[in-house]
């Protein structure tokens, strides 16, 4: 498998097909190596449409749905974004390509030393990653320009939106613990305005604004 052409095959079939043209957004799924960011036996199915375990009962995800996730949040390359879950790092990494800082909250320990080496190793400097409860967000890095939550939630947790500048968009899968609707949040000077991106499936959101363990 050349891993280029397997990208450029993603990008095309799964990505731009399904109506997502932003040019950063597919030059950065074109760019970042997603069979890296899988286990060694799974790297053949790297770019197929689904997503692929992780260990500790995680996931990442489709590469359709990180792809509309991203593109939905608008992020401009002087932006801040925070990540609810950086998982295999695959989101991180792409996010990475398209703003100036991400902040990434990981409850799992192992997982987050094992993406942190990843995204090293491929230079992705620009992405922090720090063990705690996502469900609250990081305060000390408030306020983000976008925050993106890689996990299912059973409802909006209010210190995101808290923690989102005016104008600032929450993508976020919220729903109950085996299907959700994913959801645009945009923060406004008179509120909050919401969208739906359609229906999805992602792992529980754990924390304190979450799912219990």
């Amino acid at each position: 498998m050349d891993p280029y052409l397997a990208r450029q095959t993603m990008v095309e079939k799964q990505i731009k097909a399904r109506g997502i043209t932003n040019p950063r957004v597919l030059k950065a799924f074109l760019e970042v190596p997603r069979h890296l960011f899988v286990d060694e036996h799974l790297k053949y199915r790297a770019y197929d449409d689904c997503p692929l375990p992780i260990g500790y009962g995680q996931t990442i995800s489709q590469p359709y749905i990180v792809a509309l996730m991203t593109d939905a949040l608008q992020t401009q390359p002087d932006h801040k974004v925070l990540e609810i879950g950086t998982g295999s790092g695959y989101q991180s990494a792409i996010l990475s390509k398209l703003c100036a800082d991400v902040y990434s909250v990981e409850r799992i320990s192992p997982l987050a030393s094992r993406t942190r080496m990843i995204l090293d190793e491929l230079g992705y400097f620009n992405v922090h990653i720090i063990i705690g409860d996502g469900t609250k967000g990081l305060d000390r890095e408030a306020f983000y320009d976008g925050i993106l939550v890689t996990a299912g939630a059973p409802y909006v947790p209010e210190k995101l939106v808290e923690q989102l500048k005016t104008v600032g968009r929450l993508v976020i899968p919220v729903g109950d613990q085996d299907i959700q609707d994913l959801k645009c949040i945009t923060k406004t000077e008179d509120g909050i305005t919401e969208k739906s991106l359609g229906g999805c499936r992602f792992v529980k959101l754990i924390g304190e604004e979450g799912w219990e363990e």
